[in-house]
């Protein structure tokens, strides 16, 4: 498929990547919904933490959150309530120490850990016959989503999938990372590493002796602690084994790519070109929009979170088929 314009708008107040990217974390209120926790114990002694609606007879939907996110994480919560609301169950997925428990092994996630997700999908085809529906990703959990996908081609265990502001090439948002106003970023997401890291030195003794305060960039972090973890050389091996956008030509079911030219997380460039796509692939590109963010509308006291509904569109025009069976 060709690169596709998104009908995305920006909202007039929200007028740059960066407003668009941090709006929802300081404005956006959760609903309250009725969700069941579930641990699923794995094989190596570890586990993952799932989140579970009312999934009973319902089309199955899987949720992957970004770095350092959780249920928590301000675009989740809403489109769990916009899913359900609209006939669909849904599974969230903690990757391992992002629930309110750090996981037990100095192993934790990273931005390639597709084991992880087709332990997760495995489980689910094995607890409800009726199947996954659909897989859907953000940043992290997007690139992860995109790489299992091509990974797996038509042996991936669902309909179709839809992955949001995307680190397709993960060198490139760590270059981006630390330039500008994106350092606010790093620094954030750096700091929260840090500590998970200092915590679980706390309780267990971790493979290397280092003073993680001083691993103040995403390439020094992924170098010194990710990519050992994890089985990698080092970031530059790491970053090129797990981004997504070497594995986007291999996938083989129908998936939608939200992405804003003007995220501050990579740079324009970034962006993979047509001949890079699978035919099963529609990237939605828009010029505006930041990180996880697509907030619309012409009321700052009523936004409208236009990813939402994009993403319920995408779903319901995907299901129409089956349902016309």
């Amino acid at each position: 498929m060709p690169i596709i314009k998104s009908s995305f708008k920006p909202a007039w107040w929200l007028f740059n990547s960066h407003l668009q990217t941090l709006w929802s974390s300081f404005f956006r209120s959760s609903p309250k919904i009725d969700l069941q926790n579930l641990r699923l114990e794995l094989d190596d002694g570890d586990f993952i933490d799932l989140v579970i609606s009312d999934i009973q007879d319902k089309p199955l939907v899987i949720i992957l959150h970004g770095l350092e996110g959780s249920l928590e994480s301000h675009y989740i919560k809403p489109l769990i309530k916009t899913l359900e609301d609209d006939g669909y169950g849904v599974c969230f997925v903690h990757f391992r120490g992002c629930s309110d428990e750090l996981n037990r092994l100095p192993r934790s996630y990273h931005s390639g850990d597709t084991a992880d997700l087709q332990t997760v999908i495995e489980y689910m085809r094995s607890q409800y016959k009726q199947g996954i529906f659909a897989v859907i990703g953000f940043s992290l959990g997007g690139n992860i989503v995109l790489k299992w996908l091509g990974e797996q081609g038509n042996n991936a265990m669902t309909e179709t999938a839809i992955a949001v502001s995307v680190p397709f090439t993960l060198s490139h948002a760590g270059e981006r990372l630390e330039k500008s106003f994106s350092r606010i970023y790093q620094k954030h997401l750096i700091s929260c590493c840090q500590k998970k890291y200092k915590q679980k030195s706390s309780l267990y003794k971790m493979p290397f002796d280092i003073d993680v305060q001083k691993l103040n960039t995403f390439y020094a972090f992924d170098d010194q602690i990710t990519a050992p973890l994890h089985g990698f050389s080092g970031a530059d091996d790491y970053y090129q084994q797990c981004s997504s956008r070497q594995f986007l030509q291999d996938i083989k079911k129908p998936t939608l790519i939200l992405h804003a030219k003007d995220d501050p997380f990579m740079w324009e460039y970034t962006v993979p070109c047509e001949d890079e796509l699978s035919p099963n692939v529609q990237l939605e590109l828009s010029d505006n929009g930041g990180h996880v963010g697509f907030i619309s509308g012409k009321n700052p006291f009523k936004p409208i979170y236009w990813t939402d509904k994009r993403i319920l569109k995408w779903l319901n025009l995907q299901q129409l088929p089956k349902l016309q069976k």
